[in-house]
């Protein structure tokens, strides 16, 4: 066990190695070369370009210049392998193993920076400028990211040097449960795994509602099964140890001694990290009896998810962590007053335990002086789909659309003008270009027809469906619906099946005015939040796509080119010079040549059969004269 002082000591010790990687001058002269670890650089081979700087700078003797560290994400998760080397604060992306000689040769051992290998938006002219001004960064605000790819995540000490655990020794030393609770009630933190419910509202339900109960406990939702969603999965890895100390916080203010992390077996790094931590934290005393001196008691045990998206419901969640088919609860009662083994549980997800302990040391106004009247802080959200810069980000609520998409995502590929982004993945809506410029918040996504979420926001251009999208998260809610309820169960598959047949151009105009009713019908009548949300993607795009249905429906055609059964692919016979490349990858031998020679040709033309064309589109990708087309 760790005391106060042996804390302060360990933090003294460490805090200089920490500053150099925020930044500061290097007083020994010492640099940091920071690796990505998280989940996206270590599938690109990151290990690897650790073992090799690790090689290198022992090859050339400067053991005692140089740092290898292991970190969790940076942000940018499309340029892995990722590289930052301090005090200089350069970013080397996209590395592969045969580049780290060279960076150790010129760069730790010269002392020049590997202009070549940089991420081309540190480079301006001839100045390279700081991660921190590229446009990814500039807007970015990082509250609960403040230490992924900056700390070990693996090494407790690296935590301490960051003010770990100071929090918790603050409510502990310092502070009754009730002021606990009154600073995050007056912080204005919302919870950050779907609704948005006041955090401090549910932590004192969970403390008032039932103060005789004579066990509470405290649980943590790591289960984000979002299509695209990494954002709790990168906190793990990058920072186990603010979600512990959160805990613990929590454990301390509603009376609870025992907590439960619900984590996706789906993420081997995040789990491995989260063991380190609880393992590092017990040693320390952070974990367990007594902790400070202060008599309270806290531990925390893990249980894994077996990646049922239904269990990112808080009862169903809790229904699985006691052993059971994970499956929604009727509410109430709240699990402020029976939840977990039936007893009042505090459950939150983890991007909201990780601004907890800066709340405690900073202060409620700290947080409260970000974001807007109503939902107050930072959000972090994994940025996807149709955009340049793919990766994680963290911005003050009230940032607008067009802030994210095209400062910080650096805006579409290939020219193609933005459609619509996805919000809240299954249980979200789609946002269309006439709200670009709406603050992103908890109210405004609401009030246009999407919602927060867990914070996947996924981005699409004019080639994308908007039919198509709404029936490709449809398809997700019929197969992780639990079953249990009727609306849920039997209603998402009729929805379903009602957009295929709009795909398919079976539909008729009447079929959408019972696709809507039966939405609604949904929303009112499910027992959870999955089949509840459920009919946000098609609603949304019902509201705001509804040229696109009536083009399915009316028309018999997709304005984007997507849904297969409404294509016609046919060939320019002018342009095609009878190569017949797209007859030889033609899956159904529907191609065959003509008759016809076209003007300056040799060769006569090719023809599509329709009746056998089962519009894969591999003619299309083939024909490099672009003599083929889909309307």
């Amino acid at each position: 066990m760790k005391s106060l002082e042996d804390i302060s000591a360990i933090r003294d010790k460490m805090q200089d190695e920490i500053n150099v990687r925020r930044g500061a001058a290097s007083a020994d002269g010492k640099r940091h070369v920071l690796v990505c670890g998280g989940t996206g650089c270590t599938s690109s081979g990151s290990q690897k370009i650790i073992d090799a700087f690790e090689a290198e700078i022992k090859k050339n003797g400067i053991e005692d210049k140089a740092d290898v560290v292991k970190t969790g994400c940076h942000g940018l998760c499309a340029l892995g392998p990722i590289v930052l080397v301090y005090p200089e604060g350069s970013f080397y992306s996209m590395l592969d193993v045969e580049n780290v000689p060279k960076i150790v040769k010129e760069h730790l051992v010269n002392g020049n920076v590997v202009k070549e290998l940089l991420y081309n938006e540190t480079v301006v002219g001839d100045e390279i400028i700081s991660l921190k001004e590229t446009p990814f960064y500039k807007k970015q605000h990082r509250v609960a990211l403040r230490n992924c790819g900056v700390i070990n995540p693996e090494v407790i000490d690296e935590y301490l040097a960051e003010d770990g655990y100071q929090a918790l020794a603050k409510v502990l030393k310092e502070m009754t449960p009730e002021q606990v609770i009154d600073t995050i009630l007056a912080s204005g933190l919302r919870g950050r795994g779907g609704a948005g419910f006041p955090t401090g509202q549910k932590w004192k339900l969970a403390r008032t509602l039932v103060p005789d109960a004579d066990q509470k406990y405290v649980a943590c939702n790591a289960d984000e099964g979002d299509p695209g969603a990494f954002m709790d999965r990168s906190v793990l890895e990058g920072d186990p140890h603010v979600v512990l100390e959160a805990m613990a916080i929590a454990g301390y203010a509603i009376g609870a001694n025992q907590g439960f992390i619900y984590v996706r077996a789906e993420y081997p790094i995040a789990i491995d990290r989260l063991r380190i931590a609880i393992a590092q934290a017990r040693e320390y005393g952070m974990l367990g009896k007594n902790i400070f001196g202060t008599g309270f008691d806290f531990d925390i045990d893990l249980r894994f998810g077996a990646g049922a998206f239904v269990c990112g419901e808080e009862t169903a969640l809790m229904t699985s962590i006691e052993g059971n088919r994970g499956e929604p609860r009727p509410r109430p009662p709240f699990p402020a007053v029976k939840g977990l083994f039936e007893k009042p549980t505090v459950l939150n997800n983890v991007e909201t335990y990780a601004n907890i302990p800066q709340i405690i040391l900073k202060g409620a106004d700290w947080f409260a002086g970000m974001g807007t009247e109503k939902s107050k802080g930072t959000k972090v959200f994994a940025l996807g789909g149709k955009i340049h810069n793919t990766g994680l980000v963290e911005v003050p609520m009230g940032t607008t659309l067009r802030e994210v998409v095209e400062d910080i995502g650096g805006g579409i590929p290939n020219g193609k003008k933005f459609k619509a982004a996805q919000t809240g993945g299954p249980s979200g809506g789609c946002i269309p270009v006439e709200n670009f410029d709406v603050p992103i918040d908890y109210d405004n996504l609401i009030a246009i027809g999407s919602m927060m979420g867990s914070g996947g926001l996924i981005v699409m251009d004019e080639d994308n469906c908007m039919v198509d999208i709404a029936k490709f998260f449809l398809e997700f809610t019929v197969d992780e619906s639990c079953g249990k309820c009727t609306p849920c169960r039997i209603g998402t598959k009729r929805m379903y099946e009602m957009l295929d047949d709009i795909t398919r151009g079976k539909a008729t105009l009447e079929d959408l005015d019972k696709l809507e009713e039966l939405c609604y019908y949904i929303k009112a009548n499910s027992l959870c939040g999955l089949g509840q949300t459920a009919p946000n993607p098609v609603l949304s795009t019902l509201r705001y796509f509804k040229d696109e249905y009536i083009a399915h429906v009316v028309d018999k055609k997709c304005p984007a080119g997507v849904c297969k059964h409404l294509l016609n692919f046919s060939i320019d016979k002018e342009k095609c010079i009878g190569c017949g490349m797209c007859a030889k990858q033609c899956p159904a031998s529907a191609i065959s040549k003509t008759d016809y020679v076209a003007p300056g040709h040799k060769l006569p033309s090719m023809l599509i059969d329709a009746n056998k064309c089962v519009k894969c589109g591999a003619c299309m990708g083939t024909c490099k004269f672009k003599a083929i087309s889909k309307k």
